[in-house]
């Protein structure tokens, strides 16, 4: 019986987190460009919720989202526009998964959160570069690097200010 509650509990969590990426991307698609960002350039705040996943719910969690969340940009905002956020957050997820694997509980948010964030970037670069057929977006790496520095950092806090407020609401908040 245990085992069953818990898997409903996860299941509607995973739903809750997937509408909480879909809301949070369209309102940074919405707010970026009120924002003055250069273009291609995010806030990554549905990547707050793509972290949490990969830190207290698992991998294959957190791939599920990072999919879920490209095939919602490729419906909302086109077909190049899904690609390059799955070029993105695959690779992020990947180095994010990497540097939690081999560093566990001894590295913080905000290293995971700025190599996430740089990764993503690197993967949108090498997607346009696919869609292009040229390594002329490369061109716009100085650029993105800084905004992942940035981002990095903004994702970071915003998931750490979140954490106890998540604890208090009865949500995991122990690294895996």
């Amino acid at each position: 019986m245990r085992s069953s509650q818990n898997k409903t509990r996860r299941i509607a969590l995973s739903g809750l987190l997937f509408a909480l990426t879909m809301a949070l991307s369209f309102a940074e698609s919405a707010i970026a460009p009120m924002l003055g960002l250069m273009p291609g350039v995010k806030i990554g705040l549905a990547n707050i919720v793509v972290m949490y996943a990969l830190f207290f719910m698992g991998a294959k969690q957190a791939l599920s989202l990072a999919l879920l969340k490209s095939f919602f940009v490729m419906l909302t905002r086109g077909v190049v526009a899904g690609f390059l956020s799955l070029c993105g957050g695959l690779l992020s997820l990947l180095v994010m998964w990497v540097l939690f694997r081999l560093f566990g509980k001894h590295i913080t948010y905000f290293i995971l959160s700025v190599c996430g964030a740089l990764a993503h970037n690197i993967g949108q670069l090498i997607g346009a570069s696919i869609v292009l057929s040229s390594t002329l977006a490369l061109t716009y790496a100085p650029v993105l690097i800084v905004s992942g520095l940035a981002m990095g950092m903004v994702t970071s806090s915003s998931l750490s200010a979140l954490l106890p407020a998540l604890g208090r609401m009865g949500f995991n908040i122990k690294k895996l």
